[in-house]
């Protein structure tokens, strides 16, 4: 019933008058405790990025694009959506058994966010999916993983550290390396501030086209996710 639930939001795009009809009719529903909110295989779904309009629209801010573009997706409005929360050090959306979370410390310590959403909410590690920039996978590639290294992302490395775990799920899009030229030769392995500088550059006009696809083509493997759970997700858009 959950997954009909989720489905019929997002292919209908209710309205919240709405959504509270057909949840009616849905068996799990929120459970209110004393110290949090608990809900029955809630699925905690954090897109990572930098806050700020600085870091708007740029490469590492991959996953605040596509959380984005699920809240919208859902019905929800870019203005009203999102509310903010300094005690959970991020920007939030509750949506019947799934969580929308923009972590606001900065990538390199979303596990502080990951870490506060987790125990607030009384989450598993295993339904928290995190949707991140990937230096290794080209530009528009996607890979659905559990579990596993960070390949070097900062990100990832603070989730795995603050949560004690590396059991979540990742989505992993490929923004590239780009190159540099040194000399008139192309430089395949980046020096790491090149790297840092290459990530917290914006997407130019050329790739836009390709920007809007990833953007897309993430949101739809994180629906399937939802709809028709993780493995089906995998075998599709891996």
């Amino acid at each position: 019933m959950q997954h009909r639930y989720i489905q019929v939001i997002i292919e209908c795009g209710l309205n919240e008058r709405e959504q509270l009809v057909v949840h009616v009719g849905c068996s799990r529903f929120f459970k209110i405790g004393e110290k949090g909110i608990a809900l029955n295989n809630m699925k905690i779904i954090v897109g990572l990025g930098n806050p700020g309009e600085k870091y708007t629209d740029t490469r590492h801010n991959i996953g605040f694009m596509v959380v984005d573009k699920l809240a919208l997706e859902l019905g929800l409005r870019k203005t009203d959506g999102w509310q903010k929360s300094k005690a959970l050090s991020c920007e939030i959306i509750k949506f019947a058994d799934v969580l929308l979370v923009k972590p606001q410390t900065f990538v390199n310590g979303s596990g502080t966010a990951v870490s506060k959403v987790l125990e607030f909410y009384k989450g598993n590690i295993e339904d928290v999916w995190v949707i991140h920039d990937d230096l290794d996978l080209p530009m528009g590639k996607i890979r659905i993983r559990v579990g596993g290294g960070t390949a070097g992302h900062n990100g990832v490395e603070s989730i795995i550290a603050s949560i004690k775990s590396d059991k979540f799920v990742r989505f992993r899009l490929g923004i590239g390396r780009g190159t540099i030229e040194t000399e008139g030769n192309t430089e395949k392995h980046m020096h790491q501030s090149s790297v840092i500088k290459y990530v917290l550059s914006r997407f130019g006009r050329s790739d836009a086209g390709n920007l809007r696809h990833l953007v897309k083509k993430g949101m739809e493997a994180v629906r399937t996710g939802l709809i028709d759970g993780i493995d089906k997700a995998m075998n599709k858009f891996n």
